[in-house]
């Protein structure tokens, strides 16, 4: 009986072993694809950074990266939540609470070929949203909170998180509502504005040069909305 319990334990701990050299496989293999831009979404309930996988999705990196620097997606939302699935970032169009410019419009209504690759979905990960048409996907995007291989090269994977884990297990524990297939939050999780960089050109004025992204991203939207108000 003890020889048959410490065969079971032993097949536990090689599993283990298996399952933990696995994960770490995958995400050494993620950490070199990944270029040297970075992103930063600065929300309610805190920043999340993330990078991109040029090498991968190259039309889909293009597309997203100059959404950001235009602003699109500052004032915009997380609509959806699914614990241990995805948080889900809006379309900017209808997303935002900001209006857009005609520059923004004109990038955000473009529709990217759907660039679908070997890479795996797991936590952390980056995956555009789409229609059924494969060649539909836009702005909106998903934030892996988990392993979801039923979407590998069904969705295009261009990048993932780099840091703000924290800030994505604060969403997964908020408040949600069912709506049809979509879990939701019930409050706004507001993309409050956001910045870039690229980590192969900065310094130690690193922290200098993100706040001075921070005002100006907030003195733009200002503008904007008080061009909005106050023609």
């Amino acid at each position: 009986m003890w020889s048959r319990k410490s065969a079971l334990i032993g097949l536990l701990v090689l599993f283990c072993f298996h399952t933990t050299f696995f994960t770490s496989a995958i995400a050494s293999s993620q950490e070199s694809l990944l270029g040297s831009a970075r992103v930063v979404f600065q929300t309610n309930f805190g920043d999340i950074e993330f990078g991109f996988f040029p090498s991968v999705a190259p039309k889909t990196v293009d597309h997203i990266f100059k959404l950001v620097r235009l602003g699109c997606y500052n004032t915009n939302h997380f609509f959806r939540v699914d614990k241990g699935f995805v948080a889900q970032v809006a379309d900017v169009v209808g997303g935002r609470l900001a209006p857009m410019n005609e520059d923004q419009r004109q990038e955000a209504e473009k529709t990217v070929v759907g660039e679908f690759s070997d890479v795996k979905h797991v936590r952390g990960i980056l995956s555009m949203g789409r229609y059924e048409d494969p060649n539909s996907a836009a702005s909106s995007f998903s934030m892996l909170l988990g392993d979801a291989p039923h979407l590998d090269r069904q969705y295009a994977i261009f990048g993932k998180v780099t840091k703000g884990d924290e800030t994505l297990r604060k969403l997964e524990e908020l408040p949600t509502r069912r709506e049809g297939i979509f879990v939701m939050p019930t409050e706004r999780i507001t993309i409050l504005s956001s910045y870039y960089y690229d980590t192969e050109m900065e310094n130690c004025e690193h922290e200098r040069l993100i706040l001075k992204r921070r005002l100006t991203a907030s003195a733009i939207e200002i503008e904007r909305q008080r061009m909005k108000c106050f023609p």
